[in-house]
């Protein structure tokens, strides 16, 4: 208790009140910018933190951090352009709000739930963190395989209307997911003579152009595609902030909130893991499961909420046992280890004047970035007032700008146009670009844990064997049935009433 009041008083420091509110700026505007994700924010402020105290540096990392995490939301919104992988799941909701004219609205929503799920993340890496770290461990390759397969039963979910479309979109992603070298014999698949491909299609120019070229192109050729501009502008003026709307969804922000920190414990996992998560439990939570993929507030808030709670998830191992959630958490690793700090015990008790200030940090630019989202949403809202050509242009620019800088590459440009280009043809054929994400995230992640697993085992059959004796995995398989029989029950339930009502 001593070093929680420590901490937060340290926190509550003026200079650090300013670094952390510089540092939630920041970090929202790296991560309203495609491409321009937390990870690079945090690297590129590392040698400015260097220069100040070690409490004061990573108060600044922190507020970049949670900055970035709903940053990404705002660009997902109002131009269905992720700014970050793990606002790809807000988008499938939001942006559908911000074409019926509740921009604002969305938002608002984006904030708050950010904010929420941010909360749960800190609580969890401030009294939990030890016994929550050394549940991660018992997660090996057969579970991160279950756990994919658990995520990739959400296309059923989201694809309820039409299951085979859903399952397309599902193997176009897994097939681009396959780009690369084989993780067992090393071997390059579908790269066609290309170097640039053996690393496989980078996350976030493959992302952007999925949503954002696409996007772009259905905003040139179909004109019933872009924003309905007097509703939008409309929406602008009549829509007020309410006090329920602190506080819209508070099941749903527990719930995903939890179901996000458990993702970010879990090494290697990531941020656009939990963001589906999150929305597919809030969909699971709702009295009108119907209504999403439609503009469904709740669907913001599912995926926001786990999104940010994933940051406090990601920091237990890291802090607690050296083991990074993510890239995010270990480049922060990195920046501990710059000022002198090593993961372990040590960081909770020696070196406790400077972790807590820093735990504090989070919660604080918590604060300040949901206040910041607030007061601002109707300002952000009103990129809708710029004239489709303009802004279709300056989504452009961003998105090429983006891609270049994630690996300082033009095949990243290139990469980014190709998947632009597939993801509209996609569109035109009504295949949900939600399910090819999720296949193109979720693919890499099963097949390195199956590959994994049949090395460590000897053979198939015995790799196979391992997965039934597990329980985690036995738990995760029977949450995978589930989430592929409840769409099917589900219209067998709607057909039951239809039937009674005639």
């Amino acid at each position: 208790m001593e070093n929680i009041i420590m901490g937060m008083s340290l926190a509550l420091s003026p200079s650090n009140l300013l670094f952390a509110l510089l540092g939630t700026l920041l970090g929202i505007a790296f991560g309203a910018m495609p491409g321009l994700s937390a990870t690079m924010g945090i690297a590129v402020l590392i040698p400015v933190s260097y220069g100040m105290p070690p409490a004061t540096g990573l108060i600044l990392l922190a507020g970049v951090y949670v900055g970035a995490s709903y940053g990404g939301s705002i660009s997902a919104i109002l131009v269905n352009t992720p700014g970050t992988p793990s606002a790809a799941a807000t988008g499938w909701d939001g942006h559908p709000m911000a074409l019926k004219g509740h921009a604002t609205e969305a938002l608002i929503e984006s904030a708050v739930a950010s904010f929420w799920g941010t909360v749960v993340g800190f609580i969890g890496l401030l009294t939990i963190a030890p016994s929550l770290a050394s549940f991660s461990l018992k997660f090996s390759s057969q579970e991160n395989v279950c756990l994919a397969i658990f995520g990739l039963t959400i296309i059923a979910t989201l694809s309820k209307k039409n299951i085979i479309k859903g399952l397309i979109g599902g193997v176009v992603g897994l097939l681009l997911g396959c780009i690369g070298m084989d993780p067992q014999y090393g071997y390059a698949r579908f790269t066609f003579g290309q170097m640039s491909l053996m690393t496989g299609f980078p996350t976030v120019p493959t992302i952007i152009g999925i949503y954002s070229i696409s996007q772009l192109l259905s905003m040139v050729v179909d004109r019933d595609a872009t924003v309905n501009m007097d509703s939008s502008l409309n929406m602008l003026n009549k829509y007020k902030l309410k006090l329920k709307d602190l506080c819209y969804y508070p099941i749903t922000y527990l719930w995903c909130g939890i179901v996000g920190m458990i993702v970010g414990i879990i090494p290697a996992a990531g941020g656009s893991i939990s963001s589906f998560m999150g929305y597919n439990e809030a969909r699971r939570l709702s009295k009108t499961p119907e209504l999403f993929g439609t503009g469904h507030r709740e669907g913001v808030a599912g995926s926001e909420s786990a999104n940010n709670a994933l940051i406090g998830g990601t920091l237990i191992p890291m802090m607690t046992l050296g083991i990074p959630g993510n890239a995010v958490s270990a480049v922060l690793m990195g920046a501990l280890m710059l000022h002198g700090l090593t993961p372990g015990n040590d960081l909770f008790t020696v070196k406790a004047s400077i972790t807590y200030p820093f735990i504090f940090g989070i919660l604080i630019s918590a604060m300040i970035m949901v206040i910041v989202g607030l007061s601002c949403a109707k300002y952000f809202a009103k990129v809708n007032k710029i004239p489709q050509n303009y802004l279709a242009a300056g989504i452009l620019v961003l998105t090429v700008l983006g891609s270049f800088a994630c690996e300082n590459s033009y095949a990243s440009v290139y990469i980014m146009l190709f998947c632009g280009v597939l993801g509209y043809f996609l569109k035109r054929m009504h295949i949900d670009l939600s399910a090819v994400v999720l296949g193109y995230i979720l693919g890499p992640l099963a097949e390195r844990g199956l590959t994994r697993t049949f090395i460590r085992t000897g053979s198939v059959a015995a790799g196979l064997q391992s997965f039934v004796t597990r329980p985690i995995c036995i738990a995760l398989l029977a949450a995978s049935l589930i989430s592929c029989a409840y769409p099917l029950i589900t219209r067998h339930l709607d057909a039951k009433k239809a039937q009674k009502g005639n």
